[in-house]
């Protein structure tokens, strides 16, 4: 086998993120976004020894449970990668990838719970960030996804069934008025375009839109038409704040140096339970509301009895601890998005949450000044985990539990040693399918 070679792979086995496994000429050979079953071809790279990578190409062979992909993007799109799986079966790999890790780091899961989730497979995301460009090289406008495997590619994704019709109207409208007005999109490398991307959110519960458009100011663009032709597409819930976003940051990302109302205000709201939460243009929110519910609902699950204090560490707009209020005398709550603990303290008061409060900082800065004797802390890191500053910090509060909201279980067992080597114990675990037909998931520790 040589580095560039195509190889036919039988995938036998797999592993955590949705990545394949097989043996050829005497290699074990990893290949992601292929599934066990499947036959696929692959490009050999990173040729070392008794293994090797290869980059999926292309499905030779179905595997004897799949099922026709409903989106007329999959395959290209680099957003879904498992449609052609059954959702039982997509929650079953999930599963085995998650349990494999506890195994390899010679974890225990304390009492498995099992794997659960929200039972929609489409139209469940409640956010999408879209992005301007092209499929190819001065190509047509575009606005959608990137595609497999291209960053620097854009397939124009009208059609994804991942959102409602909503969102597929304010796609159509807004790619077909772009490129009437031929205006250019951002280029990273040449600094240089107008268009960068289009945010939607959703509040699913309470039927409210939010459209953001992310520009350059490179141009002088008058939006209030792109304003009107939002209003006057009829849509089933409520368009009540569209916004313009400026963005000249050299970055690939969404940053916002001026925000504009265009229209409305510039959040909206969201019900989780009985609870109203106030979303701003760029706060972390879950990105699925009825599966939120479904992981929410195993964290108090998990509480027990009452807290005289709990930590809620990485809160976001403060979702958890307010939907854990009920079970404390006290709940604080510390998140570095500073917007984000602004709409959570707004949302504390606004559901009679006086004694939950939210802190805005870095938690592993935070961490050193906090006062109190919790009880609990509640961890929902990002992707990397906790930094390894903010976890020592963790122990030395001193808290008789922990609970863990982990989205990547790498990240989760590496922490887990740690507090484990400090005298934690995992007590229970759970499994919790919020994004169906992608690689994520959640993992809820005790």
């Amino acid at each position: 086998m040589k580095r560039n070679e195509v190889i036919e792979v039988k995938i036998e086995d797999h592993s955590f993120p949705n990545t394949g496994i097989g043996h050829v000429e005497g290699k074990k050979v990893q290949v992601k976004g292929a599934f066990p079953g499947e036959v696929v071809a692959a490009r050999a790279h990173q040729v070392r020894g008794d293994r090797a990578k290869g980059r999926f190409i292309e499905v030779l062979e179905k595997a004897p449970y799949a099922v026709d992909a409903p989106c007329i993007h999959f395959g290209r799109c680099g957003g879904c990668i498992s449609q052609q799986v059954p959702l039982p079966l997509q929650r079953t790999f999930k599963e085995q990838e998650v349990q494999k890790l506890f195994l390899q780091n010679d974890l225990s899961m304390g009492e498995y719970l099992g794997v659960v989730g929200e039972k929609e497979q489409y139209e469940y995301r409640n956010k999408m960030e879209y992005t301007f460009g092209d499929a190819v090289k001065d190509g047509e406008l575009n606005l959608g996804m990137h595609l497999k495997s291209m960053k620097n590619s854009v397939l124009n994704t009208e059609e994804c069934i991942l959102v409602s019709e909503d969102f597929r109207k304010i796609h159509a409208f807004t790619i077909d008025y772009f490129r009437k007005l031929d205006l250019p999109y951002y280029r990273v490398m040449r600094q240089e375009g107008y268009l960068r991307n289009l945010l939607i959110r959703r509040g699913v519960q309470t039927g409210e839109l939010m459209v953001n458009l992310v520009t350059t100011t490179q141009r002088e663009v008058d939006l209030t038409p792109y304003k009107e032709g939002l209003l006057a597409l009829a849509l089933t819930d409520d368009l009540v704040s569209i916004l313009h976003t400026e963005n000249d940051n050299l970055a690939d990302a969404v940053h916002v140096d001026k925000l504009n109302i265009l229209y409305g205000r510039d959040y909206i709201t969201e019900r989780l339970f009985d609870l109203t939460f106030k979303i701003s243009p760029f706060s972390f929110f879950q990105t699925n509301t009825k599966g939120a519910e479904v992981l929410y609902e195993e964290v108090r699950k998990l509480i027990g009895e009452e807290k005289n204090e709990i930590f809620d560490l990485y809160c976001g707009t403060g979702t958890i601890g307010q939907i854990v209020a009920h079970k404390a005398k006290k709940v604080t709550g510390v998140e570095i998005v500073e917007e984000a603990v602004v709409a959570a303290n707004e949302n504390a008061r606004t559901n009679g949450l006086d004694h939950v409060h939210f802190l805005a900082g870095d938690v592993k800065d935070v961490i050193e000044t906090l006062e109190g004797q919790p009880e609990l802390i509640i961890l929902d890191p990002p992707r990397s985990g906790v930094h390894p500053k903010a976890l020592s910090y963790v122990h030395a509060f001193g808290a008789k539990e922990l609970i863990y909201v982990s989205c990547n279980p790498k990240t989760l067992v590496i922490d887990l040693k740690v507090l484990v080597s400090e005298g934690y114990e995992v007590i229970k675990t759970k499994i919790v399918d919020l994004f169906p037909n992608t690689p994520h998931v959640e993992t809820v520790c005790l």
